[in-house]
């Protein structure tokens, strides 16, 4: 190819190669992210000083929430969207630490609809392999490690395999929340009181009130996957194999972009519905709007408590 040529064919493909994101903002935040709109609402309107940002179809909310510098976000629903959307923010804003505001389904049979949770770690329980069924039971395409938990019929949890600048890419369970953060949790939120009811307030002569009053609770493992998760059978396979409190589907692919991120995380999760463990119908379009209202309330004592 002459000089001239090259050049000119080099010029193409620097105009056409993308540019790298601009920063929204270089102030460092929290990101108080959500996953649907019940969630967001109830925590918008106590943005002071709201500036929007838009990318990808999100809107980014950045200003203050009980002191602290904040952008509010939905992650949308789904681990692929949690993943993408985390990077997002990650790469659009100067993040000091993340904090998850959602509802969840619980799956601890000693937790009740309205509980906020707040998990020592996340797992992905679908990142498995599908195994034969033979007649000498099920064959696995690859051995079975010795530290798995157990399998649900032909699903054998295989672990997803991340690492970070500082550490190499390994097989992972479970991967762990920010220690320091989940320590400020639990002095937190050892005398918050949650809302009982739903309607304005939380009266009691809203339509529907729980049986007990809801509390927070820490530790355990909470585990995620694309899966609107309502089977009575299913959840007491996760509470017994995987010492599941709660499941959802976001919280492990937010967890997971942090620690690959090196950047610190923290879930809180207030319960909606039973994941199939209701004595009738899965009861999340009931309690949804006041499992939001109950992780928002968690979430902003919790922020008031950080260091500036």
């Amino acid at each position: 190819m002459r000089k001239p040529a090259l050049l000119a064919a080099l010029a193409a493909t620097l105009v056409a190669a993308p540019a790298l994101a601009e920063p929204f903002d270089t102030t460092p935040r929290t990101v108080v992210m959500t996953a649907f709109s019940p969630e967001w609402d109830a925590l918008a309107p106590a943005i002071a000083n709201p500036r929007e940002y838009k990318a990808n179809g999100l809107t980014f909310l950045a200003g203050t929430l009980e002191g602290k510098p904040v952008v509010l976000m939905q992650s949308g629903v789904s681990m692929v969207n949690a993943a993408m959307n985390t990077q997002l923010v990650l790469d659009r804003f100067t993040v000091k630490r993340i904090v998850f505001s959602g509802i969840a389904g619980g799956v601890d049979p000693s937790l009740t609809i309205g509980d906020v949770i707040v998990a020592k770690d996340w797992a992905q329980y679908l990142e498995v392999s599908f195994a034969r069924q033979t007649d000498k039971g099920w064959v696995v395409p690859e051995a079975v490690d010795p530290a798995a938990p157990k399998n649900w019929e032909m699903m054998f949890p295989r672990g997803v395999r991340v690492g970070n600048a500082n550490r190499a890419p390994e097989r992972h369970y479970r991967l762990a929340v920010d220690p320091g953060l989940l320590d400020l949790a639990q002095k937190v939120t050892a005398k918050i009181t949650l809302q009982r009811c739903t309607g304005p307030a939380g009266s009691a002569s809203g339509p529907h009130c729980l049986a007990r009053e809801p509390r927070v609770v820490v530790g355990g493992t909470g585990v995620s996957a694309g899966v609107f998760a309502d089977n009575k059978e299913f959840r007491e396979y996760l509470q017994s194999a995987w010492d599941a409190r709660v499941l959802d589907m976001e919280s492990a692919a937010v967890v997971q972009v942090a620690y690959a991120n090196e950047v610190p995380a923290i879930v809180f999760r207030s319960l909606s519905d039973l994941a199939g463990g209701d004595t009738g119908e899965n009861q999340m379009n009931t309690f949804m709007a006041l499992a939001s209202v109950n992780s928002a309330h968690v979430v902003r004592n919790f922020l008031a408590a950080l260091p500036d």
